[in-house]
């Protein structure tokens, strides 16, 4: 956990705001729906999803502060559980707290994409050849309906909701090769892909595309073809490649750290 003063400048991206600018407090004065919450370990997971849902979306920005006390008033308890979602926000690279200075959603780490876009790749091409080993007619009838799903929220322009049906996807996918704990870890590998992918701005009938390519991959688990499922399922990720130049165009100050390849390519942002 990082501690003292937030980091100096590196290259061209700028550290979170240490103190409130015109900009930044607009977003310490949005109030959060009050909702009734009991304490304890409840309360603390309860505020930790909605918050982690909330960075990787990107409704909270990189560098925007954390404001403990207006969380604990919203969710109705004390800031004790409140400190323990952002502490384990903290451990999983969503939030630095600098005690000099504050508490802020963390910037995007450069460094970290290359890796977590390998660890992704590496597990859901070991699930999906199990898949295609194993799958039963009616997990193949859930995968279905799964694709069924992600062309309505297409045909609404709802790309928060095919975000969401993409997640379901790929989670049936382990469940039906026997492992569906990969997906955990595959969650917290490309959290900060996610974010990523959320800075990218909506590319016309990419949507389309990427059910296109789900169509294969069920096509060749339905066929019990594990060859087929793990080469359909690699040029799916391949070709959700974002590069490096994208996402710092996208929103430059919303980085930090450099990669030692400029030319990486960042794969399984989906």
């Amino acid at each position: 956990m990082p501690s003292g003063t937030p980091p100096a400048k590196t290259g061209s991206i700028a550290p979170p705001p240490p103190t409130l600018s015109a900009k930044t407090a607009p977003l310490l004065s949005r109030q959060p729906a009050r909702r009734d919450m009991r304490r304890g370990p409840t309360a603390a997971d309860a505020i930790h999803r909605d918050l982690r849902a909330e960075i990787v979306s990107l409704k909270r920005k990189p560098g925007e502060p954390i404001a403990e006390k207006q969380i604990a008033e919203a969710y109705g308890v004390s800031r004790t559980p409140v400190r323990e979602a952002v502490l384990r926000l903290a451990d999983e690279g969503l939030i630095e707290i600098f005690p000099q200075s504050g508490t802020f959603v963390a910037r995007i780490p450069l460094g970290a994409l290359p890796e977590a876009g390998v660890i992704r790749k590496v597990l859901e091409r070991a699930t999906v050849r199990f898949a295609a080993e194993r799958a039963s007619r009616s997990q193949i009838a859930a995968l279905h309906a799964c694709l069924e799903h992600q062309r309505e929220v297409d045909a609404v322009g709802d790309a928060d909701g095919f975000h969401q049906a993409d997640e379901a996807f790929h989670a049936q996918i382990t469940e039906m090769a026997g492992y569906p704990g990969f997906w955990g870890i595959i969650q917290q590998a490309k959290v900060q892909l996610d974010r990523c992918r959320r800075l990218t701005l909506p590319v016309p009938g990419r949507m389309r595309t990427v059910i296109a390519e789900h169509e294969a991959i069920v096509e060749a688990i339905a066929g019990h073809d594990p060859d087929r499922a793990e080469q359909s399922l690699v040029r799916h990720l391949d070709n959700l490649q974002i590069t490096v130049d994208d996402v710092r165009n996208a929103a430059p100050l919303y980085f930090s750290g450099s990669l030692t390849d400029e030319t990486t390519a960042l794969n399984g942002a989906s």
